[in-house]
């Protein structure tokens, strides 16, 4: 009897499963996918796993305030393959807006901010309503891009605050918001994603009970910091923390002579225990403040980019970092 007739009516998966490599079985190629800056990449990773390819136009260590695209930016933007732009909004990545206009991108481009508790500049975080106004969880074909422009030139001015991550509950938002997209763009792996993105939410939500410990650890009255800019104010709202940033909200910023003797003042008044280092940022700003007032330089935190190598090379490992700089310098 030959060979063939054993294995007749079998479905041609089973029959791979039984021969191993006998049988060529054409696996689905991965979709191809951009995100802005690399803790965005590094949470579209962590819920597409293997099925998602992703680039991130902004490196490790790199600035997203500050940004030059390149040609081989604007040739990733305009392949075909390319499907989905995740970007965070809220201003941090409006220059993005560049970038689709010169590469004619033809696919969609998601918000990974929408729905969360949106901080405005010196006022609590506010529920982000109008951003689904202007910014559905199902991204945007690029057609409706100017919505968008005039929308983002706004926040530049300083309305908003862009560094939504840096409290865990937003980061959960950025998570099913990026489960959607993956999921309408590649929905034979829904239940991957759906999967993926429930266990990536309950480590966060793991994390932040651990970081509101940590930080009820410390007395009230030393949960005080400097900074180089305005990238942790959800951090301190959610957290407990009172920060100073003689930047503002842009690292692009310079404070003048007026604004540094100010702060100088601030951190001796009120005995602000510590000064901190950003990794996308010169430090000259820092080591002046901490020599003329006597605080110590408490560490790196992790503001706008992970760490090219290290514990802070990941969203959560971030997190985990910047936790353990501050409180080992404030306790």
């Amino acid at each position: 009897m030959k060979f063939q007739a054993y294995f007749k009516g079998v479905p041609a998966m089973v029959l791979a499963g039984l021969l191993g490599s006998a049988l060529p079985v054409h696996a689905k190629a991965p979709i191809e996918v951009v995100a802005s800056f690399s803790i965005l990449a590094d949470m579209v990773k962590s819920v597409g796993a293997d099925q998602v390819n992703v680039v991130s136009l902004v490196p490790a260590d790199g600035n997203s305030h500050e940004v030059e695209l390149t040609p081989q930016d604007v040739k990733k933007m305009s392949s075909p393959d390319t499907k989905l732009l995740f970007v965070n909004g809220l201003g941090l990545d409006s220059w993005t807006d560049r970038l689709l206009a010169s590469s004619g991108f033809k696919g969609k481009v998601i918000v990974a901010s929408d729905g969360v508790k949106v901080r405005k500049l010196g006022e609590a975080s506010v529920d982000d309503e109008h951003e689904h106004d202007d910014h559905g969880h199902e991204g945007h074909e690029h057609p409706e891009q100017e919505n968008e422009q005039e929308h983002e030139h706004e926040h530049d001015h300083g309305e908003f605050d862009p560094h939504a991550w840096q409290d865990l509950a937003n980061g959960q938002v950025y998570v099913r918001n990026i489960a959607q997209a993956l999921t309408q763009a590649d929905p034979e792996n829904a239940a991957l994603y759906a999967g993926n993105a429930q266990d990536y939410i309950k480590q966060m939500q793991a994390l932040d009970e651990q970081v509101r410990k940590s930080m009820s650890e410390i007395p009230v009255e030393r949960r005080k910091i400097v900074t180089t800019h305005e990238a942790f104010g959800y951090f301190a709202d959610a957290y407990g923390l009172e920060v100073i940033a003689p930047l503002g909200i842009s690292t692009s910023a310079e404070p003048s002579a007026k604004d540094i003797s100010a702060i100088i003042r601030q951190i001796k008044e009120q005995q602000i225990p510590a000064v901190f280092l950003e990794n996308v940022k010169s430090n000259k700003l820092q080591d002046q403040i901490s020599k003329e007032t006597g605080a110590k330089v408490g560490g790196i935190l992790y503001s706008d980019a992970l760490s090219k190598t290290g514990e802070a090379d990941s969203y959560l490992g971030m997190m985990r970092s910047n936790v353990r700089v501050i409180t080992e310098a404030l306790k």
